[in-house]
């Protein structure tokens, strides 16, 4: 037998064993996965919905918002005395704070430990940059979920991170 018909037929022989093993379960279709928390996506983006636009307005002084982009991040566009602001929101169903922590440092943002009603969370902000910052935190079911607010820098403004940190905590307000 040549060289080339014995690699071919080793390598049927180990294609036809490696297909003939018996695998346990229930087989179910792809679009039926319910994600770890045994919830089904039913409510798929009304994440960005967690804070009304009126309080996401109220909480960084602005007059008037406009909702943009939807989708794994939702981001908002606002208005008022501090000039424009921006307002993003993120929701990772499969996040931890330990990647969104090791990502932060990547880009070599100021990361500190923080909490928002008595869970884990951490603040982040740009090197050098006063006018915006961020805050993650642990969801009320799985995941993390952060807001990052970020004023203009070049004029006076409230303090972004208070505007996050009040943002994450009427996120997991559950008595609203």
């Amino acid at each position: 037998m040549t060289r080339a018909r014995f690699i071919a037929a080793a390598s049927t022989l180990l294609l036809v064993a490696g297909c003939a093993q018996t695998v346990e379960g229930t087989a179910i279709p792809a679009a039926s996965f319910t994600g770890s928390g045994g919830q089904e996506f039913t409510e798929l983006l009304t994440e960005c919905d967690a804070v009304s636009d009126e309080q996401i307005a109220e909480t960084t002084g602005a007059d008037a918002i406009e909702r943009g982009f939807f989708g794994a991040i939702c981001r908002w566009d606002l208005v008022g005395s501090a000039g424009t602001v921006k307002v993003t929101f993120n929701w990772f169903e499969s996040g931890t704070l330990a990647a969104e922590r090791a990502a932060d440092e990547k880009m070599n943002y100021t990361v500190t430990d923080t909490t928002v009603q008595g869970r884990k969370a951490i603040q982040a902000q740009r090197p050098n940059d006063a006018a915006s910052c961020g805050v993650s935190a642990g969801a009320d079911r799985d995941g993390i979920f952060g807001w990052w607010v970020q004023y203009q820098p070049d004029v006076a403004h409230p303090d972004p991170c208070q505007a996050a940190a009040k943002l994450a905590d009427l996120t997991l307000n559950l008595s609203r």
